[in-house]
């Protein structure tokens, strides 16, 4: 079993970058997929990016292509989620999120373990 902590959400401009961690323990993160979802009120939880337990293969939702990207740590057993040219509608619940199987969808229902989220505030 895995615990998961994400840190480093917060308020920024329209433009700006932010960096997300998911501080991982009880199991190395290179035994996981390890995804990134986030969540809006009133929606369900949407699929950001992902990384396979090889770390070889690398998904992402059509809204964030070309300006965020996932990355893993296995020293720090910490994945991250680097997003850059954020805008407003990226503003969300962003959560982490490890799963023991190869995802086929990447969907919320596949994934096994979730941490508790940290918010990300993007302003016009």
């Amino acid at each position: 079993q895995v615990q998961l902590v994400e840190s480093g959400g917060g308020l920024v401009q329209a433009g700006g970058s932010l960096k997300l961690s998911c501080a991982a323990s009880g199991r190395a993160v290179s035994s996981y997929g390890m995804g990134w979802f986030r969540q809006t009120p009133g929606k369900e939880r949407e699929f950001v990016e992902g990384l396979t337990s090889s770390g070889g293969s690398r998904y992402y939702a059509d809204s964030v292509k070309g300006r965020f990207t996932i990355s893993r740590d296995r020293t720090k057993n910490t994945v991250y989620l680097q997003m850059n040219s954020l805008k407003p509608e990226d503003t969300a619940v962003y959560y982490c999120a490890a799963t023991r199987q190869y995802p086929s969808r990447w969907s919320a229902d596949e994934m096994d373990y979730w941490g508790k989220g940290t918010l990300v505030t993007v302003s016009s």
